[in-house]
């Protein structure tokens, strides 16, 4: 596979994707709008709203919306949250969205990745796909295009040269059947303005996204790791947490600084009591002061406040009930995409 010319390398360029916690100047997201994916649609879209409301507390939210959907999102949308009317497919602004770009001197830019629905789990899928080009034309970025198929919440980034992913998703079959991982590990370099790729196991059993680090792993902040684990042994899901920490144990930065990894208890996954979707806690969003965490109705959901506001005590953390958009398969971080100053 031959290199990118040096025109459409955003790395040589000066690009690069900050870390989540660099201030933002708006958070998109995508009404929910797949037919069939939730069995009450009225109570997702409550909870897509009180997400979207919240983060509006802090900074602007900009809510993609389907035409036929306008009147009833523009009811339960605040003034905080601006909407957009554009044909879009299903509501993951984080993997169908750009991965946003700045530079040295002030630049702003994204790079697209191609988008095929998971590995072509959900059709249609064609106007998801174009996503990302039309948000990067709205904000007024240049475009860097990939051919990866690859989704946003499949990485996390320290800002600083580093991104984590995970073995489960990027090199599944499903999506880069021709690539070899040394091609994709070189193109999120390109695409992401880095230098070292960690590669974590993953999830293989989590089928939706096939294991987004989104769900496992977070950058702090540069030098620093959260890590999802079960405090239940004989939680099904416990053996997924204890493989991700034994890859991540050691691993150094691109700055040659090894990681230090903090950590957060994940929901349960025990049958009985599992919702079935998203338990992820780690899937938050940093909003521009707060921290929006997701809630299940789970017991550990009081536990996952206190251990954010540990780790952000100069932040607000706010919780948001998310039961019904987390049966679709995703959090709070799957629906959000942060655009940085």
């Amino acid at each position: 596979m031959t290199g990118p010319q040096a025109s459409n390398n955003p790395r040589d360029l000066g690009f690069h994707m900050p870390g989540e916690w660099a201030p933002h100047s708006c958070c998109w997201m995508a009404w929910p709008c797949r037919e069939g994916l939730w069995a009450d649609d009225s109570a997702t879209a409550q909870e897509y709203a009180d997400v979207a409301n919240t983060i509006a507390r802090f900074e602007a939210v900009r809510m993609l919306v389907p035409p036929h959907r306008a009147a009833s999102a523009r009811q339960l949308l605040g003034a905080g949250v601006e909407v957009i009317l554009m044909p879009i497919d299903d509501s993951w602004a984080r993997d169908s969205g750009p991965n946003f770009l700045v530079s040295d001197n002030g630049g702003l830019a994204g790079s697209t990745w191609k988008f095929n629905a998971w590995g072509n789990k959900y059709e249609p899928h064609d106007q998801d796909a174009e996503m990302g080009t039309r948000i990067l034309k709205l904000a007024g970025a240049r475009e860097f295009a990939s051919d990866l198929v690859a989704e946003g919440g499949g990485v996390t980034v320290d800002g600083e040269g580093t991104v984590i992913t995970t073995d489960s998703c990027f090199l599944n079959p499903n999506r880069n059947p021709a690539w070899s991982k040394a091609a994709i590990d070189e193109e999120l370099c390109r695409t992401l303005g880095a230098e070292k790729v960690i590669w974590l196991p993953g999830d293989a059993e989590e089928t939706e996204t096939d294991g987004h680090v989104d769900g496992i792993a977070a950058f702090i902040e540069p030098g620093r790791v959260l890590l999802e684990v079960n405090p239940d042994r004989t939680d099904p899901h416990y053996p997924v947490g204890q493989e991700n920490l034994a890859k991540l144990k050691g691993q150094t930065d691109a700055r040659g600084r090894t990681l230090e990894i903090e950590f957060i208890n994940e929901g349960p996954y025990h049958p009985d009591v599992w919702n079935g979707g998203c338990s992820s806690y780690v899937n938050a969003y940093l909003a521009n002061g707060a921290v929006i965490v997701p809630g299940y109705g789970y017991e550990r959901d009081a536990e996952a406040v206190e251990t954010y506001q540990r780790l952000y005590p100069d932040r607000e953390v706010v919780q948001v009930q998310i039961g019904h958009i987390a049966l679709g398969g995703g959090g709070i971080h799957c629906i959000t995409q942060q655009q940085p100053q």
